[in-house]
């Protein structure tokens, strides 16, 4: 299922997270893994976010995939399922 990883990290604990490395050491562990078809990065409301768009196998990968962001950058992590254009036409088709 095509799911929309989104973060948000603390401007104090992003910053120093920025200045140690740490930052690009998450999120490059974060592409590997997840291989998205999108991935974007932005700042909300003062605080370092991001969004990446990929295939969830397994709703059990959400654990692993939530605690590097959840130890690692004290962040706050949401799931939402998503659809492309495609999926959305497939979709409205069979109504």
């Amino acid at each position: 299922m095509r799911m929309m990883l989104r973060w948000t990290v603390p401007a104090d604990k992003g910053n120093e997270m920025v200045h140690d490395g740490s930052m690009g050491t998450i999120i490059e562990s974060l592409m590997e893994r997840l291989q998205p078809e999108a991935a974007y990065f932005l700042a909300e409301g003062g605080d370092r976010a991001g969004m990446i768009f990929f295939d969830m196998k397994e709703s059990s990968d959400i654990p692993g995939i939530a605690e590097v962001l959840f130890q690692g950058a004290e962040a706050a992590v949401e799931f939402v399922p998503v659809m492309n254009a495609d999926d959305l036409k497939k979709a409205l088709t069979s109504l």
